[in-house]
């Protein structure tokens, strides 16, 4: 007992309590003072993600996620400060880090996903799209999923991982799309008039772009029916418009005698009845 007592009255208590304070105002300098500097460098680096034409949402994103890591290096910092080694801290981290990343496996690639969407735009909102296997319209892409307006109006959710892993067509992107229209005409007709007629519908037709050049090829010729091909360049927002006008085109020169229907083939069996 004399001798516990004799070490207590050794230690100084006076140095040892101004040291824990030290560390413990040290600490707490280094949070708050961190915490501002690290809140206003990740709004810096969001107002330059703005003014560099980066999506909102990324731009938010990358926001948090570089203050998430500053106030990580910052609580690691002042733990050393009160002499408590973060090695132990990191380590559980790194293990909890692990652990969510394989649990959330699907949801982090539907994530990474979102964010090559966003940075590298392989369409934009209000583009017509085959994306994850659908067709629709983009309504707004988020960081987990994309959204797409079916053409029946109704509304899918696409899984980004499934956009990314799958072949995108985007029909807006270059301005202009190439529409096709298979008819088919009688055998008999004379292809040259017909071909010069399907030909006149698509130079009457005002949607139909003049560059490139429209065109009637012969497609195909099978029983009674030769198959001719039209092609002609359309604005994409035109595209539904300018083939239905073109097939209202044909119709009304079908019924002015200019062409004429593939006549059905049937065949006839003659059978001779002995009386």
């Amino acid at each position: 007992m004399h001798q516990l007592l004799a070490r207590l009255s050794a230690i100084d208590l006076s140095a040892a309590a101004m040291d824990i304070g030290q560390r413990l105002l040290a600490a707490l300098l280094i949070l708050l003072i961190g915490a501002w500097a690290a809140a206003r460098l990740a709004n810096f680096t969001r107002r330059a993600l703005h003014r560099a034409k980066v999506d909102d949402t990324l731009g938010g994103f990358l926001r948090n996620l570089l203050y998430g890591v500053l106030i990580a290096v910052l609580v690691a910092m002042a733990l050393a400060a009160l002499g408590v080694s973060p090695a132990p801290m990191v380590a559980a981290l790194g293990t909890a880090g692990l652990a969510i990343g394989l649990a959330l496996q699907g949801s982090l690639s539907n994530l990474a996903w979102g964010v090559l969407l966003i940075m590298f735009r392989p369409f934009r909102v209000g583009d017509y799209v085959t994306a994850g296997g659908i067709d629709g319209t983009v309504l707004s892409i988020n960081l987990m999923h994309t959204v797409l307006v079916l053409p029946d109006n109704r509304e899918a959710i696409v899984p980004n991982a499934k956009v990314g892993s799958d072949a995108i067509l985007n029909f807006n992107r270059r301005g202009t799309r190439r529409i096709d229209l298979k008819i088919g005409v009688g055998w008999r007709d004379d292809l040259t008039q017909a071909m010069a007629t399907l030909q006149q519908a698509l130079a009457d037709e005002p949607l139909v772009l003049a560059e490139p050049a429209p065109g009637v090829w012969v497609d195909g010729i099978a029983g009674q029916t030769v198959t001719l091909l039209l092609r002609g360049w359309v604005r994409s927002d035109d595209a539904w418009a300018a083939q239905t006008a073109l097939l209202c085109a044909v119709k009304r020169r079908i019924d002015a005698g200019e062409l004429s229907l593939p006549a059905p083939a049937h065949e006839v069996s003659v059978v001779q009845v002995k009386g």
